[in-house]
């Protein structure tokens, strides 16, 4: 029998002094810089561009970059961390460096060719920001079937068709675009693009007016006989399937730490909250209701903690890790959801109040159930994999 000990990396919540440092910086920057913008960005629903500078003048941006193509040369493990971190004190902060980091840097770094490496990573790392285009009207949960087409004319891909839902929308300079370039072929048709947002022929349309993650843009795409080279197809045609779905399940590992973050930045507030609040002579935490309220709370999020981080360490590592990402977000999503709505009960009336933080938790908690794979589909993608044994 085979050690399991050196099989699979333990679920650690316990991290390295180099992790630590990485992880307390990052949340003393979002303390000191993020958090006072939080709430002014939510209700303008616009991300304040300066932050985002900062973002890549931090290194936020190019956390896996290798230091050649500057970058931090860092682990998919510190994405993990820094999108929990932001997502602490705003979810929008945490999904744009989120989408950037563990969607469009890994699907370069591991599909893109040499040349494509030289070009765009440099310039994500530095001053560009990336969104993933996969969504459409019609096509959600069934990614593939996706309507926009690409017919290579010359030495150009002509594409023709319209983006729905995505993250980045009206920020990002570099877009991981997918459309089909043989409709019948079906999924074998699909085809990863990378197009820039000057491209002739390409427009971000129209702006979602969202109930959660204000700030973060989520915008609509349209492409009107949009002219890509050849040489910007982003690993082979009629592959960009299997791009999307590893970039993919890569990506749900950062929901679940921005769900994660957002239990936490909750949990802190209705915490503390309680041990202030006085009624019938008492504070909130000196009764016993209110106090295993709390403590559930907490146990929730460290078992969010534990599924999110084994499954990044896994990845790390080099061990599959589907079903783990499944499990971390699909958890992670659900006690978003639970603990902002306790965190709301716990400030009463005022917990309903938009004078008070955590009803924006509660909004932009939402969202982690639906984006990059609903909870049904995690749930699916579990009992595959369980069913077969893996």
């Amino acid at each position: 029998m085979s050690d399991v000990t050196t099989a699979l990396p333990a679920p650690l919540t316990s991290l390295t002094e180099e992790e630590l440092l990485f992880r307390d910086n990052i949340r003393q920057f979002a303390e000191d810089k993020v958090r006072p913008l939080a709430k002014e960005m939510d209700e303008k629903a616009v991300f304040d561009k300066g932050l985002i500078e900062q973002f890549f003048q931090l290194g936020l941006m190019g956390i896996e970059i290798p230091e050649a193509f500057g970058g931090g040369a860092g682990k998919f493990f510190d994405a993990i961390l820094a999108v929990e971190e932001m997502s602490r004190v705003d979810a929008s902060a945490g999904v744009l460096i989120d989408v950037h980091n563990t969607l469009v840097i890994n699907a370069l770094l591991r599909w893109a060719t040499e040349e494509q490496k030289k070009h765009y990573l440099p310039r994500l790392a530095a001053d560009t920001v990336g969104a993933y285009a996969l969504s459409e009207a019609g096509s959600g949960s069934d990614a593939f079937a996706l309507q926009t087409r690409a017919e290579l004319k010359g030495s150009d891909y002509v594409l023709n068709g319209r983006k729905l839902w995505i993250t980045n929308g009206k920020e990002a300079g570099l877009f991981i675009t997918f459309a089909t370039v043989d409709p019948a072929a079906g999924y074998k048709g699909i085809t990863a693009f990378l197009i820039e947002k000057d491209f002739p022929g390409f427009t971000v349309g129209k702006k979602e007016d969202k109930l959660g993650i204000r700030a973060s843009s989520t915008c609509e795409l349209i492409l009107e006989d949009c002219r890509v080279p050849k040489s910007h197809v982003l690993g082979e045609v009629g592959k960009g399937y299997k791009i999307a779905i590893e970039t993919l399940n890569e990506g749900r590992i950062g929901i679940g730490a921005q769900m994660l973050g957002v239990a936490r930045g909750a949990w802190e507030y209705a915490s503390r909250y309680a041990q202030e609040r006085k009624q019938f002579g008492k504070t909130l935490s000196e009764f016993q209701g209110i106090q295993f309220q709390i403590a559930q709370m907490a146990t929730d999020i460290e078992a969010a903690r534990l599924l999110v981080y084994n499954a990044a360490r896994m990845k790390d590592a080099g061990i599959p890790f589907v079903k783990e990402a499944a499990m971390g977000k699909l958890f992670s999503s659900q006690v978003a959801e639970r603990v902002t709505s306790l965190a709301i009960e716990i400030y009463g009336g005022y917990g309903f109040s938009k004078d008070y933080p955590v009803e924006k938790y509660w909004r932009d908690a939402k969202i982690g159930k639906i984006y990059e794979g609903t909870s049904n589909m995690q749930l699916a993608t579990i009992a595959k994999l369980a069913f077969s044994g893996k």
